[in-house]
């Protein structure tokens, strides 16, 4: 099989991951796999890439300083883009996240290949602004399949698009089984957090949350690992509510299996998700997890009161709560550490690429009458 994959870069995030672990995945079972990013190559792959996938960054991914030069910009993206999937070779496509979607559809078009493009956040939650929701509406029905990871993002479509969507969610990789002692990133009794420190993730909702406890806990701290564009904002809610010595943000971080070992709970305070790979990895890695039920990911993921605890979203109250009861109860956070790990099992890799592959059959078969290459 030759597949040919288009994702805006390699940076942090989720998307990303899932990304790596699918090329990485199929290039070991000796298929040919052609990676293309939108950026221009400078930084080096956040996530291990076997060096058998052809990763190839396109230098496009400049911004447009007004409308009219952001059509020029994306026009010249299509044409690059279409040129690059055609020199691949490949027997089908597949894209993540909006807008490189709606110009990988552009870019196919008249390329007559297998398309696939996949939402990674639900989009009934995630504007992309009015004219890319417009070429939105006019470039999904070019896809001969649409991937979501849960129902809540399938039912944004309409009937006729949600007759091919499928639902695919995210793989999650086995843990590393030894208890690290080096790399010593977390002290003392730790709750953990990951995510771009963004208005999305609810990291303002946490530390208002972590606030009220520390009377009651005052050997706990809290570490929130990741970057983004309101971390002067996050620090100074820390320090406004007294808490700089206990809330950490070191930034990003690579070895995120190892750090995840050390903590005692991890929270996801997300007001919405896709299908956070985070918080299957805390659960992975048997540590006792606390979610917001916002829409999307959580639900489908967490067992309430089984594996992990569901709370109201975007309530630090009830956060708090949950957040107390766990930080009080060592018993229960192991029994809920204990079930936790069952997630490999729900949504390893195996079942997961056995998915993809099966869309990927489907949409060959399809589109040009043959399905021998996969």
């Amino acid at each position: 099989m030759r597949l040919t994959l288009v994702i805006f870069s390699l940076s942090p995030g989720g998307a990303e991951r899932v990304m790596s672990i699918m090329a990485n995945y199929w290039v070991v079972k000796g298929w040919n796999i052609t990676l293309l990013t939108f950026d221009d190559g400078n930084k080096p792959p956040f996530y291990e890439l076997d060096s058998r996938v052809h990763h190839i960054p396109l230098r496009i991914a400049a911004d447009s300083s007004n409308l009219l030069l952001g059509f020029w910009n994306n026009l010249r993206r299509v044409q690059i883009l279409q040129s690059a999937i055609a020199q691949s070779k490949p027997d089908a496509v597949i894209s993540f996240m909006e807008q490189v979607n709606m110009l990988t559809l552009l870019a196919t078009r008249s390329l007559n290949l297998p398309t696939v493009v996949s939402e990674r956040i639900d989009p009934t939650l995630y504007s992309v602004g009015r004219v890319w929701e417009k070429l939105r509406q006019w470039t999904y029905p070019l896809a001969d399949q649409i991937v979501v990871q849960t129902k809540g993002a399938q039912t944004y479509f309409s009937p006729k698009l949600q007759s091919h969507t499928c639902i695919i969610p995210n793989q999650v990789l086995l843990p590393t089984r030894e208890k690290t002692t080096s790399d010593k990133h977390l002290a003392r009794r730790s709750i953990i957090a990951v995510g771009r420190l963004t208005q999305q993730k609810g990291f303002d909702l946490l530390l208002q949350a972590f606030a009220s406890l520390t009377e009651f806990h005052s050997t706990w701290t809290l570490t929130i690992f990741g970057e983004g564009e309101l971390r002067r904002e996050l620090e100074s809610l820390r320090d406004s509510l007294a808490l700089s010595g206990l809330v950490h943000f070191p930034g990003v971080v690579k070895n995120l299996d190892k750090v995840l070992r050390q903590a005692d709970i991890f929270v996801l305070s997300s007001r919405f998700e896709g299908f956070p790979n985070v918080l299957c990895e805390a659960m992975a890695s048997g540590l006792p997890v606390i979610s917001t039920d916002c829409p999307s990911g959580p639900r489908e993921i967490i067992q309430d009161g089984v594996d992990g605890i569901l709370v109201p979203n975007q309530d630090a109250k009830a956060l708090a709560l949950a957040m107390h009861r766990l930080m009080s109860d060592e018993a229960e956070r192991k029994r809920l550490s204990a079930c936790a790990t069952d997630v490999v099992e729900r949504f390893s890799l195996e079942k997961v690429m056995a998915m993809w592959e099966k869309l990927l059959a489907q949409v060959v078969e399809e589109r040009l009458g043959y399905d021998e290459h996969i």
